[in-house]
């Protein structure tokens, strides 16, 4: 059988942040080699629909200190090598040199100073660069592979390579046309898939948790702790009370390590010293716990904290172990979250194509040549703050070298 007209060396399926670099990357060729035929597949009318609404519109578009420890993935130690050999750094200097000014918002977090779409026009200019062709709305319905490579079919027309690169992502956020297509054709080829959930997501509250709703739009800067044993974690940032729950960038963050049936602790005053109440009682000893509170905390957060304590009446008729014992509550309050929002809420997705089945140093398949898995679509999650954007260059960085050599 004839190859199609539509032919290129290589065919990435998704436009997003991993997709646009990798395509960029093969296009413009490795160490003097030319640039090998590539096209990017994106289902949606537009690329780089993630890109644009991240960061609130500035796209956080990676983090200083990103490393392999701020990484889930069922292999701790898979992330190391695309992420040493393609840094923050780097991609910081392709930033630069398209004159993006950008800015530190906190802990290495680095925004646009503009919008989000001009990552967008950089990562489009570096697929020109290489000569890459991106097309778009083209649905994806059928992916064969035979001795001459793969056969892709998308909104009826045929098209043929040698190396296939997944790049659609995770469901996340299925407003923006995300779905589960990477794990399906994932499977197809025999790969395993590490169950997908929701992960950066705010939490949901029932039981005698709901009243704590009454708080919505209540935020405060918390620690907020979640997981038990060698996966605990604990994240000093602010935390939001919803009509629905929880959420803020310290229960984003541990959404991520929270399971089914646990709690998550938060430390309302993270700043306090260890018997600052006891300290409170003695300097004023007529003020309340809800007084005492309120130096800390908002007035509508200090009033339910304290209600809940049911610690009634002046310090000064309080026992310091009655005392000592709110301090420890406070410092640990268990909230228990009978779910998540979903993946409509949910900023990535955590699980995926399990690295077992993939090279750390290529991101191909192990057993199926010429395809290969990048970005989201990966069972590799970053913690919020530009991390999962940083993965996105670096797999990509991986596969494009890889497939360039």
């Amino acid at each position: 059988m004839s190859a199609p007209a539509n032919s290129y060396d290589t065919i990435v399926l998704g436009g997003g942040a991993a997709g646009l670099f990798c395509a960029g990357l093969i296009g413009q060729g490795n160490e003097g080699r030319a640039g090998k035929s590539v096209l990017v597949l994106e289902k949606a009318g537009a690329v780089g629909k993630k890109i644009l609404i991240s960061g609130g519109g500035r796209c956080n578009f990676t983090n200083s200190g990103a490393s392999a420890a701020n990484f889930i993935c069922a292999n701790p130690h898979f992330a190391k090598s695309a992420l040493a050999r393609y840094t923050p750094a780097d991609f910081i200097a392709l930033v630069e040199r398209y004159n993006i000014d950008y800015h530190e918002k906190t802990l290495g977090q680095l925004f646009c100073d503009g919008r989000s779409h001009q990552i967008v026009d950089m990562l489009e200019a570096e697929c020109e660069m290489g000569q890459a062709k991106v097309e778009t709305g083209r649905d994806v319905t059928h992916v064969a592979a035979d001795e001459d490579g793969y056969l892709v079919t998308a909104s009826g027309l045929e098209y043929r390579c040698n190396n296939l690169v997944i790049a659609t992502g995770g469901p996340s956020i299925p407003k923006m046309g995300a779905t589960g297509f990477a794990y399906d054709l994932a499977r197809q080829f025999g790969l395993k898939v590490v169950e997908p959930v929701p992960a950066l997501v705010p939490l949901t509250l029932g039981g005698e948790d709901v009243l704590f709703r009454d708080l919505s739009g209540v935020s405060a800067p918390v620690e907020a702790s979640a997981g038990s044993g060698k996966s605990a974690m604990t994240f000093p940032e602010a935390a939001l009370f919803t009509h629905r729950g929880l959420s803020g960038p310290a229960i984003l963050q541990v959404s991520s390590y929270w399971k089914h049936g646990e709690p998550v602790a938060i430390n309302f005053l993270p700043e306090a010293d260890t018997d600052w109440l006891i300290a409170a009682k003695k300097a004023n000893p007529r003020a309340t716990v809800k007084s005492a509170l309120t130096q800390h905390l908002s007035e509508r957060l200090a009033t339910t904290l304290a209600e809940r304590l049911k610690l009634n009446g002046e310090l000064a008729n309080l026992p310091d172990a009655k005392l000592r014992g709110a301090q420890e509550r406070l410092a640990r309050w268990k909230f228990q979250p009978n779910g998540t929002e979903g993946f409509a809420k949910a900023e990535v997705t955590a699980g995926g194509i399990s690295t077992a089945e993939l090279s750390s140093q290529t991101m191909e398949a192990k057993n199926q040549p010429g395809l290969y898995a990048i970005g989201e679509a990966v069972d590799v999650t970053g913690w919020l703050g530009g991390y999962n954007f940083q993965w996105a260059w670096a797999s990509a960085h991986a596969a494009a070298k890889a497939i360039s050599a």
